[in-house]
């Protein structure tokens, strides 16, 4: 089971991702009705979907407008860096 601050830190990372996204394709935005709740499913993380599939179920019960986004999330880019001297 995830600890409450490594949910919110992968949470945190989906958000991030999905305004980059947001970011390139404004028009996204406009599906989402500002007193929406948003979820994000992460496809490639099975374990925080089923949590986050739980909290939209939960707000849902609670009669808040949930909107779900869905996708993978990328691979963190690894540069690779090395020093040349002259």
């Amino acid at each position: 089971m995830l600890k409450k601050s490594e949910i919110l830190k992968r949470n945190l990372d989906l958000l991030n991702e999905f305004m980059n996204y947001a970011f390139d394709n404004p028009q996204v935005l406009e599906k989402i009705p500002p007193e929406a709740e948003l979820v994000i499913i992460p496809l490639n993380d099975k374990e925080l979907a089923q949590i986050n599939q739980k909290m939209a179920q939960t707000l849902i019960k609670k009669g808040k407008k949930v909107v779900v986004v869905e996708f993978k999330k990328p691979k963190p880019i690894v540069p690779k860096i090395e020093f040349v001297s002259v």
